[in-house]
């Protein structure tokens, strides 16, 4: 691989480690308005719709995460 596709190369690593820190935050944000809803809502429809989306940004995460390990070994 020449100069140039590696740099950019390196370029699509650190989009991918920016993309995994909003998604990071994201669930944080998620977590912590999830952990503010009443108890009764939680328990609810809102707060299962809310652990939903925290597990697909989970799993979002964690594709990228795959995917910047693949670019490491490259």
């Amino acid at each position: 691989m020449n100069r140039d596709r590696r740099k950019r190369l390196g370029s699509a690593f650190d989009m991918v480690a920016q993309a995994k820190d909003i998604l990071e935050n994201l669930k944080s944000e998620e977590s912590e308005s999830y952990e503010n809803l009443p108890e009764q809502f939680r328990d609810g429809e809102r707060g299962e719709e809310m652990q939903g989306y925290m597990e697909m940004l989970d799993e979002a995460y964690n594709y990228l995460d795959d995917a910047n390990s693949v670019i490491e070994q490259i």
